[in-house]
């Protein structure tokens, strides 16, 4: 029988690791972009940034998000079109309109329930 012996801290060898950040939003809620007018329902989250670097150049450095935090996709609408948004966790809030999303992927993923959010069918559960 070999001794237990203790973990190791990856820290301790070298390996740094991203703090745990905690996603706010899960699949199914409504949110708005804190400074951009357009809404949508996550569809899925990212527990850090996991887009292309070229994308997140893209973005004006002044209102560039930190990478460490959750970053979800949305089926998101404006006034104009609907279309995927990718946004950081400090640009979203809370949608509490319970208006629904009018994003035509919506029917194909979720179903609407009474409380403003959205469920993933069941054949799209984990």
């Amino acid at each position: 029988m070999h001794p237990l012996r203790p973990p190791i801290d990856l820290r301790d060898i070298g390996i740094a690791l991203p703090p745990v950040a905690h996603a706010r939003f899960n699949v199914g809620d409504v949110v708005r972009h804190r400074l951009f007018d357009f809404r949508g329902v996550v569809f899925d989250v990212d527990p850090v940034f996991a887009n292309s670097e070229e994308w997140y150049q893209a973005i004006p450095e002044g209102v560039r998000p930190a990478k460490d935090q959750p970053f979800y996709h949305l089926l998101a609408e404006n006034d104009d079109s609907t279309y995927v948004a990718y946004v950081s966790q400090q640009n979203l809030v809370n949608d509490d309109s319970e208006e629904p999303v009018e994003h035509p992927a919506i029917d194909g993923l979720f179903d609407r329930v009474a409380d403003g959010r959205y469920r993933l069918k069941n054949q799209h559960r984990h």
